[in-house]
């Protein structure tokens, strides 16, 4: 199954962690950080197009600051990202000029993804980098970012880079070997391939006590189900392994392979669904579900429940169900004081060209 996912790749997506490139300190871990390089260096050498996605900034400021605990001020925290983010860089740029392979720093804020001409703007950067022989190093840029335009951690960021070009494949390196069943306990066991992500695979999945971290395994299982949904195979495993990329290419049982979904979203649907934060949301009842699921019908707004905003006119909007659950997100049709001002009922509240369930 490995090796049928995994024998057409040519364009990769590589995040690596906080956790794997630096030290006990919060300091760049240099020879780790050469040896990851190395790997990277090594896929390249065989014709594979690499973006990385690289952690490690903020800690690598954390680091150069004496600080032990991640600062909880927002200035702070930038100001770390700042500092740490060129000694980073300069690191990177340091061990691939020794592999002769180029680098391009890329800083990206959610709002460079969001708006649709800057999203294909920087999707062709990248793909311009790649095709050029240049390993582009990703990152959010957390010198300037702020809670309403954050991505909100980098392996949301990996996952969304993955689903912009779309990449064959994203590699998240992490300090653990997958994705664990019975983590903690002694029966604790790697699960080698995850076919769908449900409800179970995620409740297997635990956040993060590292200082210098954000996220832990519950946010690389959303990434993948960014990745899956964008007809992309995870794949996520330990970046403290040495030659763990070339053994993931192999097709060696290493880490945890999580398969795309089959209903594969085409672009204009993957910037619908995952490059923005909603304005509002739509509640609507079962039978408007049951339309948009499984007949493929356009929103009415008989169909809603109620309206929360708010939102205006083609903005982005979560469509839940009477329960809260989101199961899609569309552009609406319509403002969010339109409902109680208006009567409604037949108009189009997200038209099916505008929607995509999740």
């Amino acid at each position: 199954m490995r090796e049928e996912h995994l024998k057409e790749v040519s364009q990769i997506v590589i995040k690596f962690g906080t956790g794997i490139l630096t030290n006990a300190r919060n300091l760049p871990d240099l020879k780790q950080i050469e040896q990851l390089v190395n790997q990277v260096a090594a896929l390249h050498r065989t014709g594979k197009e690499v973006i990385v996605v690289s952690s490690g900034a903020v800690g690598a400021g954390m680091g150069a600051l004496g600080l032990t605990k991640r600062p909880s001020l927002l200035p702070k925290l930038q100001a770390c990202a700042a500092l740490g983010q060129s000694q980073l860089v300069a690191t990177y740029q340091d061990f691939f000029s020794r592999k002769d392979i180029l680098t391009a720093q890329v800083l990206l804020t959610h709002e460079d993804l969001k708006d649709h001409d800057r999203h294909l703007n920087a999707r062709n950067t990248l793909a311009t980098l790649m095709s050029d022989g240049i390993v582009p190093i990703v990152n959010e840029n957390d010198a300037v970012s702020f809670t309403e335009l954050k991505f909100g951690d980098n392996d949301a960021l990996s996952a969304l880079v993955a689903s912009l070009l779309p990449v064959d494949l994203l590699v998240i390196l992490t300090t653990t070997e997958g994705v664990i069943k019975g983590f903690g306990t002694p029966q604790a066991q790697r699960l080698g391939v995850i076919e769908r992500i449900d409800r179970g695979i995620e409740s297997l999945a635990r956040g993060t006590r590292d200082a210098t971290a954000t996220g832990g395994m519950v946010t690389k299982i959303q990434a993948a189900k960014i990745a899956s949904r964008s007809g992309i195979p995870t794949i996520i495993g330990s970046g403290r392994k040495k030659h763990i990329l070339k053994h993931m290419m192999a097709g060696k049982d290493e880490g945890t392979l999580i398969l795309p979904s089959a209903a594969k979203l085409k672009g204009r649907k993957r910037w619908i669904a995952f490059f923005h934060h909603p304005h509002g949301r739509l509640v609507v009842d079962e039978g408007a579900k049951t339309a948009l699921r499984e007949h493929g019908k356009s929103l009415l707004a008989k169909g809603l429940i109620r309206v929360e905003g708010p939102f205006r006119n083609k903005d982005i909007v979560s469509i839940c169900d009477a329960e809260g659950i989101e199961f899609a997100r569309g552009i609406a049709a319509f403002d969010a004081d339109q409902f109680s001002r208006d009567s409604l009922p037949e108009k189009v509240a997200v038209h099916r060209n505008n929607l995509v369930i999740l």
